[in-house]
């Protein structure tokens, strides 16, 4: 049944870090001649593909040449964020695209100027590290991809990060210092951190920025309950394109066949999305060979595609109405390798998105599936990436689709909640103070309990201990911490489909 066709499907939430010293940062003024003609181009194909196209109005009311911006780039970014904002979701009164930390921005929609595209493949030339803050004045390390300059310098998760390039005025209700680390992180070629290990002493790393293939399988475990009760525990950062994540997947999983897995622990909780096809993978060698054959979830198009009104889309990419057909888009299970697991945990928070949305909707209708953590981003929707003009140099990421798994479930526009709302699990806040894999960590603590006692339990002493004397944020300035912190990422679910 798996009758769709990929060039890929990304449906990603915005963890992929690729090279950030391009046009996102730049002021150059708008000059480009062709830019008008890029601005109409994306008004077009919105009002052709858009997934709410009928809220666009027509061009003279819209008037997409009239957006500007300090650069062609941010122009574009205002253009496609306009159009945004115009579908109401009549369950909300708020545009479908609304996005709560930053009202008035896309939360979907978005114009890469390449950099993007090309991480999706799974390479990056970063530090290969991101940031996060757990209070004001505790700024700790999130992840750290394996083989990445922040590795080798010997940066972990959980590290608290107390200087950056001589500078330790690093507290987040500062928006200069915000804007510093930021600019240190996403948009220079070298850095020097003081950071703080697991036992309170501290190193000094210097690092510079490389190319490296990502490796988006950070640790896997396996972790022996008693009774019977074998968890494996996969820490799975971003849906990289098949090729790359494939063996990563095929590897941890092996290792999960031979110990005897009785349940699964993927760890999505910082895992924006990337390629569709991956997602299926990871549900095929997670679901029960029971389901093979059977259907695992179905893409819709909006009217035009399927009636035939997309000629510019159908030109460039040789597109047939059939080609948009709900019954030409229905993707199967077909079980890869032989894990024989009885429940899948994942292990969630509000970075997980798209793709890993996608793979948790999948799953639900085929085998007990628990969520533990925060509720997740909210994207059931993705996108064809489309090259604008003649040079391609700007590529259009916009809702074309719409995702419901077997049981047509898939209005998660508000995110998934663990332990409510249908989702099974334990709402918790995020331990960002141990490493991926670390037993004692409150999130896999919690999943574990669960495997050997059928109940969950959160060490509320812990907790507390971890936020004791920190300073924490106001609501407003988290809003504000996860705007500036998060601008750099992107979150498309994207589906490059080919022609039959």
């Amino acid at each position: 049944m798996r009758k769709i066709l990929y060039l890929t499907i990304i449906l990603s939430a915005g963890l992929i870090a690729s090279c950030k010293k391009d046009s996102h940062n730049n002021n150059n003024t708008t000059t480009t001649s062709y830019i008008n003609l890029d601005k109409d181009s994306i008004y077009y194909y919105e009002k052709e593909d858009y997934l709410w196209f009928d809220a666009i109005p027509a061009y003279n009311t819209f008037n997409p040449r009239s957006f500007s911006g300090s650069s062609d780039y941010e122009a574009l970014g205002n253009e496609i964020t306009a159009i945004s904002q115009l579908k109401i979701n009549p369950a909300t009164g708020k545009p479908y695209e609304y996005y709560k930390p930053a009202p008035g921005e896309a939360k979907y929609s978005f114009v890469d100027d390449g950099t993007t595209t090309a991480s999706l493949g799974g390479s990056n030339a970063d530090f290969g590290f991101e940031p996060i803050y757990i209070a004001a004045n505790d700024l700790r390390v999130k992840y750290v991809y394996p083989g990445s300059p922040a590795d080798l310098a010997g940066i972990k998760r959980g590290y608290e990060i107390t200087s950056i390039n001589g500078s330790t005025e690093l507290n987040g209700t500062s928006q200069s210092n915000i804007n510093f680390i930021v600019n240190a992180v996403y948009y220079s070629n070298s850095i020097t951190m003081l950071v703080k290990r697991y036992d309170n002493s501290t190193f000094t790393a210097t690092f510079n920025t490389a190319a490296y293939t990502v490796n988006p399988v950070l640790t896997y475990k396996v972790f022996n309950e008693g009774n019977g009760h074998v968890a494996g525990y996969i820490a799975f950062n971003s849906f990289t394109d098949i090729n790359n994540a494939k063996p990563k997947l095929n590897q941890a999983f092996n290792n999960f066949i031979n110990n005897g897995v009785t349940d699964v622990i993927v760890d999505l909780r910082y895992n924006g999305g990337g390629s569709g096809e991956t997602a299926a993978y990871l549900d095929d060698l997670i679901a029960p060979s029971s389901k093979t054959g059977s259907l695992m979830y179905t893409t819709y198009f909006n009217s035009n595609l399927q009636s035939g009104k997309s000629p510019l889309i159908d030109k460039k990419f040789g597109f047939v109405p059939a080609d948009f057909k709900p019954e030409n888009n229905q993707v199967g299970f077909a079980k890869a390798l032989s894990l024989n697991a009885t429940r899948v945990f994942f292990i969630v928070t509000s970075a997980t998105a798209s793709s890993s949305e996608l793979t948790i909707n999948n799953l639900r209708p085929a085998m007990d599936v628990q969520l533990v953590g925060d509720t997740t981003y909210g994207k059931p929707v993705g996108e064809i990436p489309i090259p604008l003009g003649s040079d391609g140099k700007y590529i259009l990421y916009s809702p074309q689709i719409y995702v419901e798994n077997s049981a047509n479930q898939g209005d998660y526009y508000a995110g998934m909640t663990p332990g409510s709302g249908g989702y099974k699990g334990l709402l918790a806040g995020d331990d960002v103070t141990k490493d991926f894999g670390d037993s004692t960590e409150l999130l896999l603590s919690a999943a574990l309990h669960y495997v050997k006692t059928g109940t969950y339990a959160i060490n509320k002493p812990q907790v507390q201990s971890l936020l004791a004397g920190k300073q924490l944020f106001t609501m407003q300035q988290q809003k504000a911490i996860v705007r500036k912190m998060e601008q750099h990422k992107f979150k498309p679910l994207v589906i490059n489909k080919k022609h039959k």
